[in-house]
This record gives C-alpha cells, sequence and structure tokens, in this order.
C-alpha cells in the first residue's frame, strides 16, 4: 500500500490538533503505520499552524513536502493559499470557506485577499469548499469546526461512518461527545 499524506492548515487556536490526534487514532486503530507531526507556526498567537498525518503500510517520517500531500485540509481559505504548493496535482483541498484576518489586516495595513477559492480552481486545485463554520455552530460550537472537516475528510476514506464516531468518543473530553458527533453527522451529511 503506498502512502498516504494529508496536511491539516489552518490558525492556532482552530483545532488542528485535535483533529490530527482523532485522524492518527482512526488509522492506528484501522492497522496502518501512522507518523504525525508536531505543530509547526505560532499556535498560541494566532498564526499559521501545519500538521502532517501520514500512513500506509510502512511510514518512516512525519514530514510532507511541496508537491507530495495527498489532502489538504485546511481550516481557512488564506491558509489553503499558503499550502497549495505542496498538494500533489491529483490531490484534494477541503477548504473551510471561514475568513480568519491575519495580523496585518488586523492592524489595517493589508486587506484580506478576494478570490482565493477562484484563484485555486484556476490553477487546477480540486477544491471541496464547504462552510464548516454554519455546521459547527448547528451542532452547538464554533470550535466544532475540526470535526465538521474530519467529517468532509471522511467521505473520501473507505472507513466506516461508526469507525470514525468510535475515534471521536475516544479521542475528545466526555463532556464534549455528543456535540462533536453531532458536527461530525451534520459535516458527513452537507
Amino acid at each position: 500500500m503506498k502512502t498516504v499524506n494529508i496536511m491539516i492548515v489552518g490558525v492556532g487556536g482552530q483545532g488542528s490538533l485535535l483533529a490530527s490526534k482523532l485522524l492518527g487514532r482512526l488509522l492506528v486503530d484501522e492497522g496502518y503505520d501512522v507518523k504525525v507531526s508536531e505543530v509547526h507556526g505560532m499556535s498560541q498567537r494566532g498564526g499559521s499552524v501545519v500538521t502532517y498525518v501520514r500512513f500506509g503500510e510502512k511510514v518512516y517520517s512525519p514530514l510532507v513536502t511541496a508537491g507530495e500531500a495527498d489532502y489538504i485540509i485546511s481550516f481557512e481559505k488564506l491558509e489553503a493559499a499558503r499550502w497549495a504548493e505542496c498538494l500533489k496535482a491529483d490531490g484534494r483541498m477541503i477548504v473551510n470557506t471561514q475568513e480568519i484576518d491575519p495580523m496585518p489586516v488586523i492592524i489595517g495595513s493589508a486587506e484580506y485577499p478576494s478570490g482565493i477559492l477562484e484563484e485555486l480552481k484556476a490553477k487546477g486545485v480540486n477544491v471541496d469548499a464547504i462552510d464548516a463554520l454554519s455546521i459547527a455552530l448547528k451542532a452547538g460550537s464554533a470550535k466544532s469546526v475540526n470535526i465538521v472537516l474530519m467529517a468532509r475528510l471522511a467521505k473520501y476514506f473507505d472507513i466506516p461512518y461508526e469507525k470514525w464516531i468510535a475515534a471521536i468518543e475516544n479521542t475528545v473530553a466526555p463532556k464534549f461527545a455528543e456535540m462533536n458527533k453531532k458536527a461530525f453527522e451534520l459535516g458527513f451529511n452537507a
């Protein structure tokens, strides 16, 4: 089996660590050799964050380089543009349509770029855009955007729905399990 490379990109505080932990647990439970990277970026200051999840029969390194990602899950549109060069030509990018202003926009020295998804598509990127924030709010909390995005990723994997739910139950704090399972259900059916 070939190694599958996944990048989870976003802004600090969006839950990318939990998403990578959930995905790693699920894949280990499925019998794969899995490597999950450390977080890169200024995660505690709202900066760009990336984690890597690689799985297959035998995986030797957790890192994904330019042109190697089978999937990029982007928690925010600008991060999708920032990391697009890492996607394989036939890879897929799942993008939350949410916009989170970076510091230059917050202080007024720049404007948030428009047309990001259209530019990516024009460059041949296979974009699967989803309003994960609205779905997360329907589930009960904006903090479940990460689970909504994992549900969208689940559509591309041949792993039964129930196993994803079990991974959620084994990964998230019990008091948040029901809300996250609802977020997964809504995201999966979106």
